[in-house]
């Protein structure tokens, strides 16, 4: 598939799947006119960079674990080092506390939207109902 179709695909724009391509974290074959053609894996692979990515992780790291990672969740161990280990440890931390904090903001933002929702609510007595207890 070619560039655009990536991008539309994974909603990335064409300029990132570049970048991408630059710091080899996905790779295109090149057609006779110069334009690059991505296989069908490369979308899980860039849904995964930016999966990552949004968690925080840095391009180097990603570029690391990529060989690891032959497609969503399957690991292939060859590739792993002690360093890579404990780099991925401390970013599991940063990340769960991440996930801890946008987790409260989450809840918080439901209770605001619920209170709002509540207020909202033209009440029975707006809307001419008289309970039972009061005729």
């Amino acid at each position: 598939m070619r560039i655009g179709e990536l991008s539309a695909r994974t909603r990335t724009p064409v300029r990132l799947l570049r970048y991408y391509e630059e710091q080899d974290l996905i790779a295109s074959d090149r057609l006779p006119n110069g334009y690059r053609d991505y296989e069908e894996y490369v979308v899980d692979r860039v849904l995964q960079v930016r999966g990552l990515l949004d968690a925080g992780l840095p391009t180097r790291i990603i570029k690391g674990i990529l060989p690891c990672l032959n497609t969503p969740r399957t690991i292939h161990m060859p590739y792993v080092t002690p360093d890579m280990v404990a780099t991925l440890e401390r970013e599991r931390e940063r990340m769960a506390e991440r996930i801890e904090c946008l987790t409260k903001n989450h809840r918080a933002i439901t209770d605001y939207l619920d209170a709002y929702a509540a207020m909202s609510e033209p009440s029975a007595e707006v809307l001419g109902v008289v309970s039972e207890g009061g005729r």
